[in-house]
């Protein structure tokens, strides 16, 4: 039976070129995970968006004495690129500027506000008394009081991604004029999570199968103890308050806007497609399953924060499931935009085949640990794996076939024991690979595809059909006829991973471009093979040099 799926996929501020960490971070397993659901027969919906209301954007208008608006409308189009690039298939990919983004984000606010889960409240807050304003969070730099790390954000820390306020920051100063900031009082609304914590800690021990650091790191959070957190801030960019007894200058926090995107991109796409009300099927019918796709230091916003707004809006659905990946380093540092560490995906994009950049970061996705990643490792992977492994055997296979029996896929004869058990165990490895992929284990859901075409170099390294094709034809057809099924199934399960050239593939093994289900697909004896052409091409050493 059919299942739909919502995919939702971390929102990047628009405020810079985004790197490799962000995108084997979620971008690439997302849609992994997507594009393996909508073979299978499910019904998905992949949703993301840049984040127009991050602090990071505002931060470079100031530094560049330009809008926020032109920040966004520079790097959005610039986004949108890399996804086209390399074929990360959002359903929809829009913005939190959208008059529909701020009208469900005020919705949200003031359901929660009727229902007293928003509450007035006065804080101290950082104001720099050189710029003469108040400082959103990501404003304040210090030092992390939890881990020592210097450079610690006012709203969490990037070193140990423990959540922050400003004021809990050693030593802080303000990013705008290098001043210390003073405190002063301001008024806002404060949401009351510490009223979640039990229906929060039932729903996360419910959890059995997610990644142990995410579950860990929710309850751990609950465990401390939850703070009420301001959901307003003083600032003029970002979704407007929809209640008028704050003054002026006041804006909805972008963590709670952020997170809300996921609705209303649902909601947006539905517009899109002339059926307002479709959205509802991912987000009321507790049959949908819904995963999040984020990095780690994103798991106290979507573990403990938005599943709490969600309970305080009431009927509409709790991720299933928020496999938080790790991060992928360079040289030993985290992947950062502001700090410069990691060249862009666009780079990438220009200098390598899409399904080469793919497959060398799937293979390295950081799912239980931090992984370190240098060009000189992509371009052995590319090359030792994908090219020799891979590419190697459908070349060879096909060019043989090509050659040899008239440009058609060889008429096999009786299959002996060893071919019934290639064809079965590629039949078995779409099951496993399938199994890896819905628990969301999708390094391992490509490994085992990969040695499944280990497994066919060696059928083939032992029946060596170009030897016994001089001796007995018939018996080299089928070698060759079993070989093509094996591939014919092996693509099926790499096709979520590679899908430039498995839809290639297809079209070389006569079979079409796309792929219909998640079961290995006869390729008839007798029929026409298409153009048979190398996959991939093998990188020189210094093919990712500056």
């Amino acid at each position: 039976m059919s299942q739909r799926i919502l995919v939702a996929v971390a929102w990047p501020y628009a405020s810079g070129s985004l790197h490799l960490g962000h995108l084997g971070g979620a971008y690439l397993p997302a849609d992994i995970f997507a594009r393996y659901h909508r073979i299978a027969g499910n019904q998905v919906l992949m949703v993301s968006g840049s984040d127009a209301h991050g602090t990071p954007i505002t931060v470079k208008a100031d530094e560049e004495g330009i809008t926020p608006r032109e920040v966004v409308e520079r790097y959005h189009p610039e986004i949108l690129g890399y996804w086209d690039a390399i074929g990360i298939s959002f359903d929809l990919f829009t913005t939190t500027m959208t008059e529909n983004h701020a009208a469900v984000t005020q919705d949200i606010f003031l359901r929660l506000l009727e229902k007293g889960y928003l509450v007035k409240g006065t804080s101290t807050q950082f104001f720099d008394p050189e710029a003469e304003r108040f400082l959103p969070d990501r404003y304040v730099e210090g030092t992390c009081p939890h881990c020592n790390y210097p450079r610690a954000r006012g709203d969490q820390c990037e070193n140990c991604g423990r959540t922050l306020d400003a004021t809990d920051l050693i030593d802080p100063r303000s990013r705008l004029t290098g001043a210390t900031p003073v405190l002063r009082e301001t008024e806002h609304y404060f949401f009351k999570l510490p009223e979640f914590a039990d229906p929060l800690r039932e729903w996360l021990e419910s959890k059995t199968t997610w990644r142990r650091h995410v579950k860990n790191w929710a309850l751990g959070m609950i465990d401390e103890g939850m703070p009420e957190r301001a959901m307003t801030r003083d600032i003029d960019w970002g979704v407007e308050v929809p209640v008028d007894d704050l003054g002026p200058s006041k804006r909805i926090y972008v963590w709670f806007d952020a997170v809300i995107g996921y609705l209303s991109a649902a909601k947006e796409w539905a517009s899109l497609i002339e059926d307002p009300e479709a959205w509802r099927k991912w987000w009321e019918d507790p049959a949908a399953e819904s995963y999040y796709f984020v990095g780690k230091d994103n798991i106290p916003f979507h573990t403990v924060i938005w599943p709490a707004m969600l309970m305080g809006y009431g009927g509409l659905n709790l991720p299933t499931d928020v496999p938080a990946n790790q991060y992928i380093t360079f040289k030993g540092e985290k992947a950062s935009k502001s700090s410069g560490i990691g060249r862009s995906i666009g780079w990438y994009a220009d200098r390598l085949e899409p399904d080469a950049l793919r497959y060398a970061i799937a293979a390295v996705l950081p799912e239980q640990n931090d992984t370190d990643l240098s060009d000189d490792d992509m371009i052995r992977r590319i090359n030792e794996e994908l090219v020799a492994t891979w590419g190697n055997l459908v070349n060879r296979v096909l060019s043989l076939s090509d050659r040899n029996f008239g440009g058609t896929v060889p008429e096999p004869g009786p299959l002996t024991t060893t071919d019934e058990a290639l064809v079965a165990s590629i039949d078995k490895t779409l099951e496993t690979a399938a199994g890896h992929i819905e628990a969301i284990e999708l390094r391992a859901g490509l490994r085992a595809a990969m040695d499944a075409a280990s497994e066919v170099n060696a059928y083939l390294n032992s029946e060596e059909p170009w030897h016994v094709l001089k001796e007995d034809e018939k018996r080299a057809a089928t070698i060759l006829w079993t070989a093509i099924q094996a591939i014919s199934g092996i693509r099926v399960a790499l096709s979520p991973y590679l899908p430039w050239t498995s839809a290639r593939l297809g079209e070389m093994l006569g079979i079409g471009p796309k792929v219909t289900g998640w079961e290995r697909p006869e390729v008839t004896g007798g029929s026409e093979l298409g153009t048979v052409e190398t996959l991939f091409t093998k990188l020189d050493a210094d093919a990712l040099d500056d």
